[in-house]
């Protein structure tokens, strides 16, 4: 049973009088009244079927707060409060574009005197007409985690009214947060039905005379009460494109990623700590200097796929993958029938200090993902990655079987004996490996042709079902779990595939942070739509991330020809738009080097190197803690083929920041592709300069219509236009 706090009971209290309103609207089954009560400024909305629920705008513990002014404007109030805290001014919105109405307030405190704020009540009270909170029900669906978006997903059940995403835009705090040296982690929360954000325990006092951003709600509220778990994740999906679409956004800025590449390239050839020789082969270590821990076949080959996609792009020759390549055999066990994780040669160097560090023993995920890339490699005609995929393809099924496709988190790869059952007590293993079984499944089908691996995907699949927001236990799993099923529903036509490839999108979208930390260390580096790596990880990691654009990618290349949800199409565009933007600060070299860790927990960190750190942090804490990821060197390499269209013949190439499709071009002949995303945003597209003549002269048009776009001449010569997405373009051009 949960007990309310003093301040839900006496807001009931408040509430439960009729209490004239100072302003009121209606937006289809949903009425807005805004009013005063001794301590606080209320947003009461009356849901349907008897439902209510309560925003509180403004706080003052003082119970002294009176309205100075209020003024509406087009659907704009603006309401001036006085307290003996100081000044608020509240503005309160709600927007009516389509059916989903969605409320906004956003409170702004000036302080009358220093003032430290060791507490502050949260910000929704689901409540009775009677003023009896405790009389109402609801469901959770999922919620902020650490330093994720600041949100909850609800449902009033008792009485049945309606589903809300609240999203709380804790980029607005930053000026709160760096002034009180408080993070913004974990302030959405509660329990019912007393939610919503609170203000973080100060501890610095605020400034008096100073105006701070204390609160900034979006508020979506959708009629519909989701029946099952397809219909959560698509509600979700849908009502967070919704808010997104409302937002503010931090803007982009060009990088020059060919450049970065040559940095990255030239010092993971270079750099003696990126490398180690066993057995007289070169293997990539895992993390910078890192000497200690033998070779393994998933460092290897996550950095090798990423060579290979610019390789295959860019037409040059890179000798490490040769020899990378030559020791890829060296891995696979013949008495067990499988490719190893680490190193058999080298597995005399684990010491146990970690529960998998010891020979043998396997983290579910570490198996199937080299075998993925294995699979994508025999794709390719690898005729050496193609054996060593078969030839571990039934240990893997076996083992499948063995844990009815229910894997945990560490087993020994002989006796099959379980290590670790569960990530967290009652939290299962790592569900999400299901998914990724399946894609292997897939690329063995369509290696093949053969029936069995078809329906040993779908027998995997199906076990996903029920998982919901959990599925989610290492971000690029989940996000290849995602395209697996994708595939499945285009080769089956059954639906079930199509709601869990949802499910498993939702679940990504569960683990970023929308929101810019601009505070602390974080006033260095922009974070906004950052993807954690695993669900209860304090960091965001640029290996997961870069593996999780490019199964974006393949998500909508996959999706060609099937009508996926629009909110997916939005979401994703944006996650890769902002990943192109702000993806390079994971370089130590752009980062200042006070806030980089001086000892991180593997390796060491060169602050002049340019191999990304493994994380970067919440805007109190250092940066690279965990080291130097060379595995997660493929950053540089996934963006260029993807976004970088080379032009032949010509000293220029075509750099879209949004996912393109369908780009077709012929030697002196016109330019054709889509770029995909959402037509309320805008993007940009880029003609970059890549020789010493003169650019010649461009038309690009748009759309149906064939709009013409202006351009502007911006540094380097390279020319910029703004456009939005889902939209065909076509580039002409003439020399002079």
């Amino acid at each position: 049973m949960n007990g309310l706090t003093p301040w839900a009971i006496s807001a009931g209290s408040d509430l439960a009088d009729p209490i004239s309103s100072l302003f009121e609207a209606q937006s289809g089954n949903f009425e807005f009244k805004i009013h005063n009560t001794l301590d606080s400024l209320w947003i009461t909305t009356i849901l349907p079927e008897g439902g209510r629920a309560d925003f509180r705008a403004a706080f003052s513990p003082g119970g002294d707060i009176k309205v100075e002014n209020l003024k509406e404007s087009e659907g704009t109030f603006k309401i001036v409060l006085s307290s003996s805290i100081g000044q608020l001014l509240v503005t309160i919105s709600i927007d009516q574009q389509t059916e989903i109405p969605v409320l906004r307030y956003t409170t702004i405190l000036k302080p009358a005197k220093d003032t430290s704020i060791p507490f502050w009540p949260r910000d929704i009270i689901f409540n009775s007409h009677n003023g009896s909170p405790e009389t109402t029900k609801g469901k959770i669906h999922a919620g902020q985690a650490g330093t994720r978006t600041g949100f909850i997903y609800m449902s009033q059940t008792v009485p049945k009214s309606c589903t809300l995403l609240y999203h709380q835009n804790l980029t607005a705090l930053a000026g709160y947060c760096d002034q009180t040296e408080t993070s913004a982690a974990d302030t959405v929360g509660g329990t019912w039905p007393e939610l919503g954000f609170a203000l973080p325990a100060a501890k610095k006092a605020l400034a008096a005379n100073t105006e701070y951003i204390i609160n900034d709600a979006y508020v979506a509220f959708d009629p519909e009460l989701p029946a099952d778990e397809p219909a959560v994740n698509r509600q979700y999906l849908d009502l967070l494109g919704r808010i997104y679409l409302l937002l503010p956004k931090p803007e982009t800025h060009y990088k020059h990623w060919p450049d970065i590449l040559i940095n990255g390239l030239k010092d993971l050839i270079e750099n003696p700590g990126c490398t180690v020789q066993v057995a007289g082969h070169k293997f990539f270590n895992a993390y910078v200097s890192d000497y200690e821990t033998p070779p393994e076949i998933m460092v290897q080959l996550a950095v090798l796929l990423p060579l290979l996609d610019y390789t295959e792009w860019s037409g040059d020759k890179i000798e490490v993958m040769k020899e990378i390549k030559e020791g890829l055999p060296l891995f696979y066990d013949k008495k067990l029938g499988t490719i190893m994780r680490w190193l058999p040669a080298a597995e005399d160097k684990l010491k146990g200090e970690e529960e998998q560090k010891v020979p043998k023993v396997m983290d579910s995920w570490y198996l199937h993902h080299p075998l993925l890339n294995l699979s994508r490699l025999a794709l390719k005609g690898d005729e050496t990655a193609k054996t060593l995929f078969f030839d571990s393809l039934d240990y893997a099924i076996n083992v499948a079987h063995h844990f009815k496709y229910q894997w945990p988190v560490f087993y020994k790869m002989d006796t099959l004996e379980v290590i670790k059952a569960e990530t967290a007590e009652g939290k299962g293993g790592e569900k999400d490996v299901a998914g990724l079984f399946a894609h292997i499944m897939l690329q063995a089908y369509e290696l093949t042709g053969e029936k069995r691996f078809l329906n040993e995907a779908e027998k995997s699949a199906k076990t996903l079902k029920g998982y919901g927001f959990e599925i989610f236990y290492q971000a690029n799993n989940t996000a290849f779990s995602a395209g697996a099923l994708l595939r499945l529903f285009k080769i089956t036509q059954n639906e079930t595939y199509l709601d869990l490839s949802y499910m498993c999108v939702a679940s990504i979208f569960r683990n970023v942070q929308i929101w810019d930390c601009n505070y602390g260390y974080g006033k260095n580096f922009p974070k906004f739509f950052s993807l954690f790596p695993l669900n209860d990880a304090p960091y965001t990691a640029v290996y997961e991330e870069q593996e999780v654009f490019c199964a974006l990618h393949d998500y909508l290349e996959h999706a060609e020809g099937v009508a996926i949800l629009p909110s997916v199409h939005l979401l994703i565009a944006e996650y890769i738009r902002y990943l192109i933007d702000r993806a390079v600060y994971y370089y130590p070299a752009m980062l200042p080097k006070e806030m980089l860790a001086e000892k991180p927990k593997v390796g060491e960190v060169d602050p002049n190197l340019w191999i990304a750190l493994e994380d970067l942090q919440d805007g109190w804490e250092q940066s690279g803690t965990v080291g130097q990821e060379v595995y997660g060197a493929g950053n540089a390499f996934g963006i260029l083929p993807r976004h970088y269209l080379r032009v032949e013949g010509e000293e220029f190439m075509v750099y879209v920041d949004y996912p393109t499709a369908g780009f077709n071009m012929a030697k002196g002949k016109n330019i054709h592709f889509t770029i995909l995303g959402n037509e309320s945003i805008s993007c940009r597209l880029m003609i970059v300069k890549t020789g010493n003549k003169k650019l010649p002269d461009f038309v690009i048009k748009t759309g149906k219509t064939k709009e013409k776009l202006k351009g502007k001449i911006v540094k380097n010569g390279h020319i910029e236009y703004s456009l939005t997405g889902n939209k065909v373009v076509s580039i002409s051009w003439s020399h002079s």
